[in-house]
């Protein structure tokens, strides 16, 4: 583990993500809806000849679907052999933090503690270590129950 991350605002909170779980962040152009689909799915997108699927990550936490007017940047990862954009409220920065993470201390929003793994100092704040595949499993599982 090299400890570098990238820190982000997702779903209005501060997040880390290991930076092996990023193939790149992207500005979302034009998103197709796909009916049938829950909340959390805002729909299909481009990407280089991909078809992305683009998850809404504040309807899965939050449980309402992010304004179609702030859907400006999103994660590109691929999970389980399939391509997924995450979107994001905004990009921090991608650094190294030699310490690494920390473990989770004292309360933690009930809404993040799926996605939570540790804490990650940078610039004097703390940022929630989360998985993006977490985000997609969850969001699976709520769908298939």
């Amino acid at each position: 583990m090299d400890n570098l991350y990238l820190f982000a605002i997702l779903a209005g909170t501060r997040v880390a993500v290991d930076a092996g779980e990023v193939e790149a962040v992207v500005r979302l152009t034009d998103i197709s809806p796909v009916p049938g689909m829950g909340a959390h799915v805002a729909g299909l997108s481009a990407l280089r000849s991909r078809v992305l699927t683009i998850v809404d990550v504040a309807a899965i936490v939050h449980g309402r679907p992010t304004p179609s007017d702030q859907r400006g940047l999103a994660i590109i990862a691929d999970i389980s052999g399939h391509s997924y954009g995450l979107m994001l409220d905004s990009v921090s920065d991608i650094c190294r933090v030699p310490e690494g993470a920390v473990p989770l201390r004292g309360q933690l929003d009930s809404a993040w503690a799926p996605y939570a793994s540790a804490i990650v100092e940078h610039d004097g704040h703390p940022w929630l270590l989360v998985s993006l595949s977490a985000f997609i499993e969850s969001a699976s599982a709520a769908q298939a129950a």
